[in-house]
């Protein structure tokens, strides 16, 4: 049993059971609250910077190419059929070529389709007059690109073990029912129909999962983090367990049980691959969690505090402030400043 837990996570081959079942029930809990989609002509020679910011971002190239730079990494060639996933929204620049000067992407000119749908313009002159609205230039670099927001806080754990960067080689040919997905975008945009916007984002969530599941497939030599836990039948199984039911009183021998392994060769294992022990990312889930119900559903403290098995509310907003940084309190206020904007909009 120790020599099997000892074994490097990514030599399990990319289409066994055991993954596909892992990666299903992870794909399952990360889900999108909304979407900003842009359907981007660009004539080179063209440079484009986007900005960091919390919300996750995709591209997709539709026709032509381009290079990928990001604050890690050199530049990275992007062909017709290759899509990156940037989970936690940093910054990064898209190219025809990496010696062009880049300009912001709020600098573009842009035409709106409808709510958070965009045509985007590189050629500012054509979009201003309407020119270029309705038709493509004969030789023009053509690129899907969306702002997501998942349903989990940037440094949630499970976002955190991320990579800045999932690049999906050729996944127009990997997985054949992504062209249908932005067809079905497509027309979406192009109809303007009721729900328009509801759709575009559920279409996006399965575009997200696609990418995550396409870069999982092509065999990253990442040997720690989100890849290697993915690929890993047995942490998989326990990460799956965690986030599917934060609220339950997780030990050390309960989740080495579940990985039918010691405690010791458990816990090796775990941060070994997760790349911190299990009592702390089991934490860190309960207080991402605890924050999401107190901001985003108005939770109050004590009924949080209690939820998650706290004996009183000074020690989870200990634990709490330890965390996310900041006391449960200011969790609170955040909700409620949020309620007190919404109604003044209404």
């Amino acid at each position: 049993m120790l020599d099997r837990l000892s074994d490097p996570p990514l030599r399990r081959p990319p289409d066994s059971p055991e993954l596909r079942d892992t990666l299903t029930q992870i794909l399952l809990g990360l889900r999108l609250d909304g979407v900003e989609y842009g359907r981007c002509l660009l004539r080179p020679p063209w440079a484009v910077a986007f900005p960091a910011q919390r919300s996750a971002r995709f591209h997709f190239v539709a026709r032509g190419g381009g290079w990928l730079r990001t604050q890690a990494a050199d530049w990275v060639r992007l062909n017709p059929g290759d899509a990156v996933l940037l989970p936690r929204g940093s910054f990064h620049v898209l190219a025809s070529a990496p010696e062009v000067p880049a300009v912001d992407i709020d600098s573009l000119a842009r035409v709106a389709v409808s709510e958070n749908i965009y045509l985007v313009h590189g050629d500012a002159e054509a979009a201003a007059d309407g020119s270029g609205e309705g038709r493509e230039p004969p030789a023009s670099d053509v690129m899907f690109c969306g702002t997501l927001r998942f349903n989990l806080d940037p440094l949630h754990p499970l976002m955190a073990m991320m990579p800045d960067v999932m690049r999906a080689g050729d996944l127009a040919q990997r997985d054949p029912t992504v062209p249908a997905l932005l067809e079905a975008m497509e027309r979406e945009v192009a109809l303007d129909r009721l729900g328009a916007c509801g759709i575009l984002a559920r279409l996006a969530d399965v575009l997200a999962a696609s990418i995550i599941r396409a870069w999982v497939e092509c065999g990253c030599s990442d040997s720690t983090g989100w890849i290697a836990a993915v690929r890993c039948p047995k942490i998989g199984k326990v990460l799956a367990a965690i986030h599917a039911n934060p609220e339950r009183d997780w030990s050390v021998p309960m989740l080495a049980d579940l990985m039918s392994a010691s405690r010791s060769s458990f816990a090796e294992a775990f941060t070994r691959t997760v790349g911190e022990s299990p009592a702390k990312y089991v934490a860190k889930v309960k207080m991402f969690q605890a924050r999401r119900w107190i901001t985003q559903d108005g939770m109050r403290v004590a009924v949080a505090a209690n939820r998650l098995g706290y004996d009183s509310e000074a020690s989870f907003s200990r634990a709490f402030k330890r965390i996310i940084g900041h006391p449960p309190s200011a969790a609170r206020a955040e909700h409620l400043g949020m309620r007190e904007v919404a109604r003044a909009r209404e």
